[in-house]
């Protein structure tokens, strides 16, 4: 199911390599299929979604858009323990989104110039929630409450319906908890095109954000441009570095719970006991055996999944910088004085008693993170994600008397002769 490599300064570079190709390899597949989506979407509207969602969905809801009642009506029958931790993981998310808020500024200098900086929320969101293999509640959560602290005026999700044509009603119980204004049954690429094209039933929106397979990633990226995303997703992962205090228990739980997101869902150990990888390969033999979703888990493993021993926790930590991945366990007897050495992760988990589960469902750290190396430079969802900024300038005639010449100077070393002349004329006045 899975394999232990020694870095040896080749092997492990190799199965970086082919994480690296995993989600390439699948885009080049589907973009032709999401073209076509949201080509029909955008012309035809609602009737191109009604024959997409029969198509995928296998029968059509009532209609798109679930009423007010029924989302009140599924926080009400939902199980009170569910409600429960629901409304406690929302609050531990409202809690850490609220401490990022930035405020407009202005500065006014003794001459009279005024600069500064608006910060204001998007007016309409679009969330995306998954409904396939699994559905996901902490989705809705994760997205919707950095928007509603943001300020955003409307929020819009999307999520697929049921093979009976209904809602998912854990999904909609957290749309209740979460604030979500409206929420239309629809899925996949069509739900994108929706989004971003507007249909006869469905409202544009600003911004797409929210986890999807490879067909919503696609179109996301596809349409990028007429709306904002949050950022490419590929296929989910974790990878763990781990020292001889390390339970192979914990590691295997671990591994196996990324595994089970996909097929194409990386989990990668890194160690520097041998023995450790050992027991945790054991570990996950005998884990994996009783789990609900075993045979995605075996896929994943077996085609990215790995235990790398390496001579120190130099080493890995090199590897993992290198690997740049969504979701980083620091499974080591001090961890703390490692995450300084950490550029480049979605996020971090640190000690033994800190699962990645946490962070999916309660912790308050935003779930939606970059995957596929992209952490190097892309960061985790939060309340900027949600707002727009614009700069403003304000100048005297007696600053512009001041800093014209060194304006005109700029324009035409460019060649820019009417931006030069812009000031000339000002400053003749």
């Amino acid at each position: 199911m899975i394999t232990i490599t020694r870095a040896d300064g080749k092997a492990e570079y190799e199965l970086l390599e082919r994480f690296r190709r995993r989600s390439s390899e699948t885009d080049a597949d589907v973009s032709k299929t999401v073209t076509e989506i949201l080509e029909n979407v955008r012309f035809k509207g609602d009737e191109a979604l009604r024959d997409y969602t029969l198509k995928f969905d296998g029968k059509l809801p009532e209609k798109f858009e679930v009423d007010k009642e029924e989302i009140n009506k599924a926080l009400k029958k939902a199980d009170e323990k569910f409600i429960g931790a629901l409304q406690k993981a929302a609050a531990n998310i409202a809690d850490f989104h609220s401490r990022q808020k930035q405020e407009s500024h202005f500065n006014c200098s003794s001459d009279g110039v005024i600069m500064g900086q608006r910060v204001r929320a998007l007016k309409r969101v679009g969330i995306y929630v998954p409904g396939g293999t699994a559905a996901y509640p902490s989705s809705v959560l994760m997205n919707a409450i950095p928007a509603k602290i943001a300020g955003v005026e409307e929020i819009i999700m999307v999520t697929p319906p049921g093979k009976d044509g209904k809602a998912n009603p854990n999904i909609l119980a957290a749309a209740a908890v979460a604030g979500v204004d409206k929420v239309f049954l629809v899925g996949g690429a069509q739900a994108v095109a929706a989004l971003a094209y507007s249909t006869q039933t469905i409202p544009g929106v600003d911004k797409i954000v929210g986890p999807g397979n490879i067909y919503v990633a696609t179109a996301k990226r596809m349409v990028f441009g007429l709306v904002d995303i949050d950022m490419i997703a590929g296929p989910s992962e974790i990878l763990i570095i781990a020292d001889e205090t390390a339970r192979p228990e914990f590691l295997a739980a671990d591994l196996l719970s990324q595994a089970e997101h996909d097929p194409l869902a990386g989990a990668v150990l890194l160690t520097t006991d041998y023995t450790i990888a050992e027991k945790t390969r054991e570990e996950i033999k005998k884990q994996a055996a009783s789990l609900s979703r075993k045979n995605i888990i075996s896929q994943s493993l077996k085609n990215y999944g790995a235990i790398i021993y390496c001579d120190h926790i130099e080493k890995a930590i090199e590897l993992a910088e290198i690997f740049a991945p969504e979701h980083l366990e620091l499974c080591l007897k001090n961890p703390l004085e490692h995450i300084g050495s950490i550029d480049n992760a979605g996020s971090v988990f640190l000690g033994h008693y800190t699962p990645e589960s946490l962070g999916d469902y309660y912790a308050g750290p935003n779930h939606v993170l970059p995957t596929d190396g992209t952490a190097r430079f892309f960061s985790p969802l939060s309340l900027d994600s949600f707002i727009k900024k614009s700069s403003f300038i304000f100048y005297t005639p007696q600053a512009l008397q001041r800093d014209g010449e060194d304006v005109m100077t700029l324009a035409r070393a460019e060649g820019l002769s009417a931006h030069a002349q812009s000031i000339e004329v000002r400053l003749r006045d």
